[in-house]
């Protein structure tokens, strides 16, 4: 049963890292489709039909695998844990409350995974929902879960999580991602208007 859990760690890993790289992706992809629609045609419709295409493989042949990889083995790990004396019980064990949120914040990852499914769909449908800015300030949220739900699993395991050091860093952290994008939105918009 050991080597049942080292694997299942690893494809949780493997999943996790590839979930990521998915949603990052797509959300590149995202703002390059918005920026796309104000162009004039026919570049617009050449470049609008090809992003189209680009965040459909993302989520269906990225995305998506690797989220129930994700949730599959990390489930998995729960569960052999709990039915197992000679396993870790990660319910159990560490900081009280951290496989809670750790879960937690994996279901809102899982909210935010399927949200950027009707994102693609209205888009598709020629909706504008979001300018160029805001779909590159969407893209971080994904930054946001990777550290907050890696340093819940690291920290809470060891039972030395801090939530509140874990949520005032985070906050931190989310206000300098904020500070960063509007300081490159300007820098954008002047070189925009000197050219």
């Amino acid at each position: 049963m050991a080597y049942a859990i080292f694997f299942l760690k690893a494809l949780h890993v493997v999943g996790f890292v590839s979930w990521f790289a998915g949603l990052f992706y797509l959300g590149r992809i995202l703002v390059y489709d918005e920026e796309a629609a104000g162009q004039p045609e026919p570049e617009k419709g050449i470049l609008k039909r090809q992003y189209q295409i680009m965040e459909w493989r993302v989520y269906r042949i990225i995305c998506n695998p690797a989220m129930m990889i994700t949730w599959g083995a990390g489930l998995a790990m729960l569960a052999l844990g709990w039915i197992s004396d000679r396993l870790p019980n990660y319910l159990s064990m560490g900081t009280p409350g951290w496989m809670h949120l750790k879960l937690l914040l994996l279901a809102g990852l899982t909210a935010y995974h399927l949200w950027t499914k009707g994102i693609i769909r209205r888009m598709q449908a020629g909706e504008r929902i979001f300018n160029s800015w805001q779909y590159r300030l969407l893209n971080e949220l994904p930054t946001l879960f990777l550290i907050t739900i890696s340093y819940t699993a690291v920290y809470g395991k060891a039972g030395s999580l801090n939530y509140g050091y874990l949520f005032g860093g985070l906050a931190l952290f989310a206000g300098f991602i904020f500070w960063a994008a509007r300081a490159y939105k300007k820098r954008r918009d002047r070189l925009e208007k000197e050219a």
